[in-house]
């Protein structure tokens, strides 16, 4: 290897969605404007859940933490991209790349597990109804999400460290709005065979094992519905499972999506087109769907907004 591919070098250029002049703007536009509506969407969900009494139990807690969460996602990437479009520029340096990787890994990790974790919560609360205040305890809710925390802080971390003896050409360009790790690998100068089996694994970790998880609750969720004789009973308890179903839908779906996308076409730009599904789209629409689909979460902003409108009385 020639001595510029061993040269440490100071940046990266992404390439972003579009090369195309005219299209900087409406994209700018409309990212700013995702950006907005996901930070004030979630927001707003996380300050009705602290503020309602109404809504202090498990499934509102875990629910307030996936807000934040999708908060911190969609700020990981976004925000970089639009100073780029904005000021004409590619460059994203070397330390601020692995910064982005780091912190992206966290809180998509983060995503599977608290959909995991809500999962659990539903089916506690409908197979196990008469011992769901006592298995649902604060304490065991606070050790879930820290050890989802621990968990995936110590897996990024890992690959981070891999990342760290990987070489990059001077002039290396990454085909996309922001420093994903696959694509890292791909454009690294030096043999990635650790870092991919690594990559495999923790994908396992992080993806598969979570979505086994939270099929399982819901096979067992929908075998304790047809037991039951109520059809009432049936809709009820279904119900609340629904704005939860949607959102993994959309969740596991996208992200599945971006990686057909990548396995089916060679084209780069279109991987990073379907990757913006679940990297903005989804933290966006995650509000929306708990707030329309949910009474509680409806009521509870509502006197969130009135008390903000009309003052406390």
């Amino acid at each position: 290897m020639d001595a510029e591919n061993q040269t440490k070098i100071s940046e990266f250029l992404l390439l972003g969605l579009s090369e195309d002049p005219e299209l900087q703007p409406l994209f700018f536009g409309g990212f700013l404007s995702m950006y907005l509506v996901t930070v004030l969407g979630n927001l707003l969900i996380i300050l009705a859940v602290s503020a309602d009494p109404y809504l202090h139990s498990p499934m509102y807690f875990f629910l307030s933490n996936l807000s934040f969460v999708d908060i911190c996602f969609i700020t990981t990437t976004i925000p970089k991209m639009l100073v780029n479009i904005q000021t004409q520029r590619k460059d994203i340096s070397y330390l601020g790349c692995l910064t982005q990787v780091y912190f992206f890994m966290i809180f998509a990790g983060l995503d599977n597990f608290l959909l995991t974790v809500m999962a659990y919560d539903r089916f506690v609360a409908i197979c196990h109804p008469l011992h769901y205040t006592v298995i649902m305890n604060p304490k065991l809710c606070g050790v879930l999400v820290l050890m989802s925390w621990v968990i995936i802080f110590w897996v990024s971390l890992l690959h981070i460290v891999l990342m760290t003896r990987l070489n990059f050409c001077t002039g290396t360009e990454i085909p996309h709005f922001f420093c994903e790790l696959a694509q890292m690998i791909r454009v690294a100068c030096s043999d990635a065979l650790i870092n991919n089996i690594f990559l495999y694994l923790a994908t396992a970790l992080l993806g598969v094992f979570p979505l086994i998880g939270i099929l399982f609750s819901y096979s067992q969720i929908v075998s304790s519905l047809m037991r039951m004789s109520s059809a009432g009973g049936k809709y009820k308890a279904f119900s609340t499972c629904g704005s939860h179903l949607s959102v993994v839908s959309l969740f596991y779906g996208t992200g599945l999506g971006v990686y057909l996308s990548s396995a089916v076409t060679r084209s780069s730009q279109r991987s990073s087109i379907a990757s913006v599904m679940y990297t903005v789209v989804t933290p966006m629409l995650n509000p929306f769907i708990y707030s329309l689909r949910n009474k509680d979460v409806k009521g509870a902003l509502k006197r969130l907004l009135s008390r903000a409108v009309l003052g406390p009385r």
